[in-house]
């Protein structure tokens, strides 16, 4: 071993840096073969003492050896070193004798990498000097200027100074403003001030350091680009800080106009405060306003919408002149979605029509009536000249979306490679319902028919798994890990890492033994009974993998919901019987609770077949069939502070007869008696539970619920997401499968209010929604507080925007008389705050169905004195249900 070799492994960095000076080109790229066999062997074990310990010498070493630009910089910059490098003043001093040129080609190769490799800021700055370079405008490079020069961990000065004295401050300055996702690093230092970026740089602009017009037009020009909030947070901020003069603001207005149409909402606010101050003092043209107000009413943000229609019967009231350009475009707003908006653009119209005597203008509003609510388009047949409107074209006609269709479950792959290859894409993505059991079933299989052709069709998989092959992570008794945690798995793709280990022989026999015997142990919550299921199915799969292969599972689906056709069962029996092969306990407890007993007649033909064939398996098929259909338990609703949940009884039909870990499942569920903290962090699972019991959803539903609830009382992301698949199921749709719903339309996160209405729409395509049950569930949420009326006035927005007016008036219906009734007293309900936006959406939607009767205490509230929302909204549903289309 060489001197240097032995230097750099010890990690004396100095004295292989010594080593290397004074050597010739060629003698340093002959030490480039050890030091890169070097870099191999430690790349095996990056954590350990020896790697830490020489990684900074060979860092400096490989970057002094290597003589081509390009390969210096990948050395440099590599990815395996970044933890352990060598510092950037070495590194400098290094490469300090290199030609200018190669220095500057080395430069700008490190800046041009991705930020993400965290190339130190002190190392490309230190060339830039070294070599003369011009200054790189890269990512990488902006980024590291930001964060170092704005870090206020150097003392001594503020930002505003060590800005002042850069020399390229303008070149990247200019280059921040065309730099994405930048407003973080920007806004991290202190708000205000010389530390503050945005103080600092619009005082500089007002020294004329940084040239006044380039910086203003490059905020706009930055802010026009759009990009992250945070990003177009921080460029206003600084479009703001420039005080921009009546002038300047005056030069822009094109750009005011693009921003007031197409930023986000704070972006837009601004540029319209800059429009609106410009109209109001007579800057602004007609035809501009016009154009401002076409782009700003057709926005969904309300405020903005106010605002403009403020600033127009301002402009109005001041110039009668522009009322031939303005009131078209003020019509724009007749079609916006909230009455107030129309109503007040319905006035603003009606006191300035007089100014125009243009009949084109005149038909032109009265065409646009024709968007208002039935009862402003009754007002603008008289004021506007508008069409009457008749009973066929106010009400819509119920659209539902199609009743979704289960998918016919493929059957496993018949060649060996293409299983592997489906059970990698599985384990990378957890798949859905019907990829697992295909997956599983196929190892089943293809184990029995061929164990070597499958191993070796297995091995890309397996090599990347934890506990398989050697390298950093590996587990040196894999057993041991599978033993620790086989009361559960969180997760489907875990399971086949059982399956694949004990394949490979990498768990004991024993540990496949005892879980397959006992596979839940310890923690309870209230997804137990379903846990245990698929558990312990899983383990006797691996059990009987090792000890006893199986032909074929006799469990696997026939659709992608979890039910197994009756006629598909007895023929799987029937091929047990014909092999010999004896039956697994669990495998067949899961057929018997996914084979469909709703159709009776196809029922009771597979059950004269299956008792025919004269086993014990056959003849208890034969009798589940023939049983009476399945039942739902007794249940009872119990609340917790605000909390609602469902309560059910004992069901012996899943009790008697089931191996250990299945009779859970007919055992009562309590609100109070399980521990309901919960290991199951896996969302991805529940979808597995709903197929263990794919024609009785509301035993999994009363066992989802208190997760669901969640999404609504604390905020949680992502639970609701089961609800399409709940919906999709088969069976009763009783009260746990509606407060499931209720909840998840009032749920924190839009996804999951999204989920949720998917859900309403296919229980009310398929014909299965109750909407008295669940608007009476919404109405007790509400009151109660776990459900607040501004998140269900979304939800139920979103359904009715699909066409289902009818349906949602359904529900509202019954959640409004529960609701109106709190407000008839003196004290005032939490809930009245947001009833206006409720009442907003029934209103719409009665309207649009053409409903009629009457709502209990409606009539009380549109009586009430005053125009608040709630009222308003009141008056208007009073008269969608008892008035009659106008003539």
């Amino acid at each position: 071993m060489s001197s240097l070799m032995e230097a750099v492994r010890a990690g004396r960095t100095a004295e292989a840096v010594g080593l290397l000076d004074g050597l010739t080109d060629a003698e340093r790229r002959g030490f480039l073969p050890e030091l890169k066999e070097l870099r191999k062997e430690l790349r095996k074990a990056p954590w350990e003492e020896p790697s830490r310990r020489a990684y900074p010498a060979l860092h400096a070493a490989g970057a002094a050896c290597e003589t081509g630009a390009a390969a210096a910089a990948t050395w440099i910059a590599a990815t395996d070193m970044r933890w352990s490098q060598s510092s950037p003043a070495l590194l400098i001093h290094i490469l300090g004798d290199r030609d200018t040129a190669w220095l500057t080609d080395v430069t700008h190769r490190l800046a041009g990498r991705p930020a993400s490799t965290a190339v130190p800021y002190e190392l490309m700055a230190g060339l830039v000097r070294l070599s003369g370079c011009p200054v790189p405008t890269t990512d990488a490079y902006v980024r590291g200027w930001v964060e170092h020069i704005g870090n206020l961990r150097q003392l001594g000065n503020t930002l505003l100074d060590r800005l002042r004295k850069d020399p390229h401050l303008a070149e990247l300055v200019d280059a921040v403003f065309g730099t994405e996702d930048i407003g973080s690093p920007l806004e991290w230092t202190s708000a205000e001030g010389p530390n503050s970026w945005v103080d600092a740089l619009a005082q500089l602009t007002t020294e004329g350091v940084l040239d006044r017009k380039r910086t203003v037009d490059a905020c706009v020009a930055r802010l026009l680009r759009g990009g992250t909030t945070l990003d177009n947070r921080v460029f206003l901020r600084m479009l703001k800080a420039l005080a921009l003069t009546r002038d300047e603001e005056r030069e822009r207005i094109a750009d005011w106009l693009a921003l007031a149409s197409d930023a986000v909402s704070m972006v837009a606010s601004h540029a319209q405060s800059v429009l609106g101050s410009l109209a109001l003092d007579g800057e602004l043209t007609p035809r501009r306003l016009a154009e401002m107000s076409d782009a700003v009413l057709f926005r969904p943000e309300k405020k903005l919408v106010r605002a403009q229609l403020t600033l127009l019967g301002k402009v109005l009231a001041r110039d009668a002149s522009v009322a031939v350009e303005v009131l078209p475009s003020l019509a724009q707003a007749f079609g916006h979605e909230d009455a107030d908006v129309q109503e007040r653009a319905l006035k603003l119209v009606e006191r300035h029509l007089k100014k125009v005597d243009s009949l084109e203008v005149r038909a032109e509003l009265g065409a646009a009536a024709g968007q208002l609510i039935p009862a402003l388009r009754t007002r603008a047949v008289e004021t506007l000249g508008a069409a009457p409107a008749t009973a066929a074209a106010l009400v819509h006609e119920e659209l539902l979306p199609p009743a979704p269709e289960a998918a016919r479950l493929a059957p496993a792959p018949e060649s060996a490679v293409e299983l592997a290859e489906e059970v990698g894409a599985l384990m990378a993505t957890e798949g859905d319902v019907a990829a697992f059991e295909r997956g599983l079933d196929g190892l089943v299989r293809h184990a029995y028919r061929d164990r070597d052709a499958l191993l070796e069709a297995l091995g890309p998989v397996v090599a990347r798994r934890w506990w398989a092959g050697e390298g950093p992570g590996h587990v040196q008794h894999p057993d041991d890990r599978f033993s620790r945690s086989h009361h559960s798995f969180g997760s489907a793709s875990y399971g086949f890492d059982l399956l694949l280990a004990t394949l490979l022989d990498k768990v004991r026999t024993d540990t496949l033994h005892e879980g397959a015997r006992h596979g839940h142990r310890g923690r309870e919550c209230g997804h137990s009974a379903l846990s245990r299921v698929f558990d312990a199915r899983v383990w006797e799969v691996a059990y009987r993998l090792r000890a006893e292969p199986l032909p074929f599972l006799l469990s696997t689906p026939s659709w992608s919901t979890g039910v197994l056709e009756p006629d598909e069962l007895v023929d799987r029996l029937d091929t047990y019987r014909r092999l010999g092969a004896r039956v697994s306990d669990a495998d067949f407890a899961q057929a018997l609770l996914r084979v469909r007993r709703e159709d009776r007649r196809a029922a009771a033909v597979a059950a004269e077949r299956a008792e025919a064939l004269g086993t014990a398996e056959g003849t208890r098929l034969a009798h589940w069939l023939m049983s009476e259909s399945p039942a739902l338990p007794l249940s009872r609703r119990r609340t917790s502070g605000v909390r609602v949940v469902v309560e059910l009884g004992e069901l012996l039909d899943l009790q008697e007869d089931f191996p250990a870990e299945f009779s859970a499942l007919g055992k009562p569920v309590t609100a109070y008696g399980d521990r309901w903290y919960c290991y199951h962090w896996n969302q991805d699972m529940q979808r597995h539970w709903l197929a263990i019991l794919p024609e009785r959803r509301e035993l999994v539903a009363a066992r989802l619920l208190r997760d669901v609830a969640a999404a609504a009382l604390e905020d949680t992301r992502g639970a609701a997401a089961v609800l399409p698949l709940l919906a999709e199921s088969e069976g009763v749709a009783g009260q746990a499968t509606h407060l499931c719903l209720a909840y998840g339309l009032g749920a924190r996160h839009p996804e999951d209010r999204l989920a949720a209405v998917d859900a309403l729409l296919v229980l009310a395509a398929r014909g299965q929604l109750d909407g008295a049950r669940l608007g009476a569930d919404l109405g007790e949420l509400v009151r109660s507080g776990a459900v607040k009326p501004s998140r269900l006035a979304e939800s139920v927005r979103t359904g009715a925007a699909t066409g289902a007016n009818a349906t949602i008036w359904g529900i509202l219906r019954h959640t409004l008389a529960a609701l109106l009734a709190d407000l008839d007293g003196d004290a005032k309900p939490a809930h009245a705050r947001g009833l206006g936006d409720l009442l907003a959406v029934a209103a719409e939607c009665a309207e649009r169905s053409g409903a009629r009767g009457e709502l209990p205490y409606l009539a009380q509230t549109a009586a009430r004195s005053g125009s608040s929302r709630l009222v308003t909204q009141a008056r208007r549903l009073r008269s969608a249900l008892v008035a009659e289309v106008a003539a």
